[in-house]
């Protein structure tokens, strides 16, 4: 009988995943066909920053690009270029593919997503408990108030206010704070990283806060905490063991959906501390009608999305059979 359970749970296991990984794989083909006619559909000329030049040299640079093409050729030959990972030239930076800024660029943002998520986590997790333990008492007034406003507030207004600050703080203390990210590698670059990877997870911490105060009030009035506290276990254990065990998993829901938010929202907190990631790459090629790097930027993005998605999907199959068998 046990045999059998198993199969079964593994088979409907397996079918989670496949129905998962197709409805991805639609997702990013659509997020694909809609960056490509948004952006040809957008005014203006990738070329029309060239400089002035003659007709055979423009006309040669549109040959060299595929823009001398109609467009659906345009959207077959790029859809066939983005199977092979191909992703395109800039038309700013010359023979600089797509490929090698997002190489170059993205393990930036990528580690300052880590960071901020890691701080949002923790802030979210312990805030939103200690406002369910102390509900209508002044800690939870205070922090429900400082969530409200930064839920309200975007993250670039508090990064440039605390840039801001830090500069007034340099100059009357004669103090030296980072107030832009030092170069390097990643390891260097770390501590100089520390305040905007703060400003980068505000928002998403204050979502935490909201949803883990109202995981938790749940979680303190169900039967089983009553239970526990009727049998006599200490406080401290009913918190870690029971309350906090399961008031947390909601969270995990709203990881990966967090994750690709915070990296993708890095874009103005990292032209604002100019750090060298991808976000920063991504502001300059809109200033610059780079439309290659912008599709190729807006596609990655997407489809590391969908890919965070996918994952915590896939997770939760494994944490909370029902959702599997419901399905």
């Amino acid at each position: 009988m046990n045999s059998a359970w198993k199969w079964i749970a593994g088979k409907s296991l397996g079918a989670y995943i496949i129905k998962r990984l197709l409805a991805g794989l639609v997702t990013v083909y659509f997020i694909v066909t809609g960056t490509f006619f948004a952006m040809h559909a957008s005014p203006g000329n990738p070329l029309s920053s060239e400089k002035k030049i003659s007709e055979a040299a423009m006309a040669n640079l549109k040959e060299k690009y595929g823009l001398d093409k109609s467009l659906g050729e345009q959207y077959v030959i790029y859809l066939k270029n983005l199977c092979r990972g191909d992703l395109g030239i800039s038309f700013v930076e010359k023979e600089t593919t797509v490929n090698s800024i997002i190489k170059d660029t993205f393990p930036v943002s990528a580690w300052l997503g880590i960071m901020a998520m890691i701080w949002a986590t923790l802030g979210g997790v312990l805030w939103g408990a200690l406002t369910a333990l102390n509900r209508n008492r002044w800690p939870d007034t205070v922090i429900m108030l400082l969530v409200i406003l930064g839920i309200s507030v975007p993250g670039f207004v508090f990064a440039s206010l605390i840039q801001m600050s830090m500069v007034n703080i340099n100059e009357a203390y004669h103090w030296q704070l980072p107030i832009i990210a030092q170069s390097g590698s990643l390891l260097s670059m770390t501590p100089s990283l520390l305040v905007p990877s703060m400003m980068l997870g505000i928002g998403t911490m204050a979502f935490m806060t909201r949803l883990m105060r109202s995981s938790m009030l749940e979680v303190i009035n169900s039967d089983y905490i009553r239970t526990a506290r009727a049998k006599g276990l200490p406080p401290l254990r009913i918190f870690l063991s029971h309350q906090l065990r399961n008031a947390v998993l909601p969270l995990i829901t709203v990881l990966g959906p967090s994750i690709a938010a915070v990296t993708t929202g890095s874009f103005v907190i990292e032209k604002i501390f100019n750090i060298p990631g991808l976000g920063k790459y991504f502001v300059s090629s809109v200033q610059q009608s780079d439309y290659t790097v912008i599709m190729g930027t807006t596609v990655f993005y997407g489809a590391f999305l969908v890919l965070m998605v996918l994952v915590v999907d896939i997770l939760y199959g494994f944490i909370d059979p029902r959702i599997r068998v419901q399905g």
